[in-house]
């Protein structure tokens, strides 16, 4: 299992700036993703991992071993692409193989391999069809063993699920963890996808503009983002204008528009200071004895759950409301209450 660690990495085309003076860290073994949207600098980062291109500057290590400069095909990293790159002409099990007659590993070991690689994914029983009679996600497995049939010390995964259907891509996360899980190996992934991070992921960083807004678990991001842009873009969250306060017996709290909230994660911010809060819309529980009232103008009944929209003069306060006894809430006056550490306070945007 290999570690990788970026060093003060940068990244330009010509003179435009797409990776800035980054550095991080992938833990050996572990399943680790690049999260971000179109253009944040994601899959130039993984694209220099592999060795497909050269920094402008920094350096890349794998295990302490300094490999910026090092060729791709030296590198032992096995690639899965968007667009799975399986060759027509081939079958199945032709297409895993490429990577072992590459390197030159020939007869029972080539059969033995591959054999391997395909149970592995589960498409022992696919290796003599070709590409175009697989669906996408069988291709997308067959993609998955041609990365790892000549065991390659590094996984990288470029959006490999992007062009499959929601069923198959959930069905393919769960096969994707299984397979690095079992082989034990480090893992790169790229994705724009957030379901796809928080539920696979062991290490996430989030990426803007070729810089990191914050890493850690998925656990980590999704309860304590420290921007605006990380708790919107993770998730359905309501933001609020609070000012802090003493209260009667000398505690901080937030005067908002909803009442006096209280959060965890004041810190020592001055009284008076103005913040931004963050609180997620399954953070509330409606509860007769809540502090907060607000009339409900709209709910959208999802089944296991309803989305309630609730009015404080002029504030849309977003809900959720798990298993809900009534479908539609609208025109009731709601009473909340909402954990103080739940209630976020932002640093940023």
């Amino acid at each position: 299992m290999v570690r990788i660690t970026l060093q003060g990495i940068r990244k330009s085309f010509g003179p435009v700036p797409v990776v800035h003076d980054l550095s991080l860290e992938v833990k050996p073994g572990s399943l680790f993703f690049l999260l971000g949207g179109s253009g944040c600098g994601k899959t130039t980062i993984l694209r220099m991992i592999a060795g497909f291109i050269e920094p402008t500057g920094g350096r890349i290590l794998f295990d302490g071993q300094d490999v910026t400069a090092l060729p791709a095909e030296q590198r032992q990293c096995g690639m899965v692409f968007q667009s799975y790159a399986l060759w027509p002409h081939m079958t199945v099990r032709d297409n895993v193989a490429f990577g072992l007659d590459v390197r030159g590993v020939k007869g029972q070991e080539r059969a033995r391999r591959v054999d391997e690689a395909l149970a592995m994914v589960r498409m022992e029983q696919y290796a003599d069809r070709k590409p175009n009679q697989l669906s996408g996600g069988q291709q997308q497995r067959v993609a998955l063993a041609r990365a790892i049939v000549f065991r390659p010390r590094v996984l990288l995964l470029d959006e490999p699920l992007s062009n499959l259907d929601a069923k198959l891509r959930l069905e393919m996360r769960h096969e994707i963890r299984r397979i690095c899980r079992e082989l034990g190996i480090t893992t790169v992934y790229v994705t724009h996808d957030q379901d796809e991070a928080l539920s696979l992921a062991d290490h996430v960083v989030v990426m803007r503009d070729g810089r990191i807004v914050q890493q850690g678990s998925p656990r980590e991001l999704y309860e304590g983002p420290k921007t605006r842009f990380l708790a919107e873009f993770l998730g359905e969250t309501n933001f609020i204008p609070a000012t802090v306060e003493r209260s009667a017996d000398g505690r901080p709290v937030l005067r908002t528009l909803l009442g006096t909230l209280e959060s965890s994660g004041l810190g020592d911010r001055a009284v008076g200071s103005q913040v931004l809060l963050s609180v997620r819309t399954e953070a509330w529980s409606i509860d007769a004895a809540g502090p907060v009232a607000l009339p409900c103008v709209q709910s959208t009944y999802l089944g296991k759950l309803a989305q309630h929209e609730l009015d404080a003069s002029g504030l849309r306060l977003r809900v959720t409301e798990l298993n809900p006894p009534v479908a539609d809430r609208s025109g009731q006056t709601l009473r909340l209450a909402v954990d103080p550490a739940k209630v976020i306070v932002l640093d940023g945007e």
